[in-house]
């Protein structure tokens, strides 16, 4: 990893609800943390999670928020 991206964390925002969407994807705000609209999560940013971000982008809100 390299050494900025090791101190740069992604604060994530769920402003969309998950209803009506597939399983999987309620699955994948779960394992992020995001349960209610407005709920706010700070991840490290690591490929795992970047792909959680990825298949979930078009219900939460992402910034980078460097250290």
């Amino acid at each position: 990893m390299a050494p900025e991206q090791a101190t740069t964390k992604l604060r994530i925002t769920l402003v969309k609800s998950g209803i009506g969407y597939s399983e999987t994807q309620k699955r994948t705000l779960k394992a992020l943390g995001l349960r209610r609209l407005g709920d706010v999560v700070v991840k490290q940013d690591s490929p795992s999670v970047r792909g959680m971000v990825a298949a979930v982008n078009h219900l939460i809100q992402v910034e980078e928020v460097s250290r």
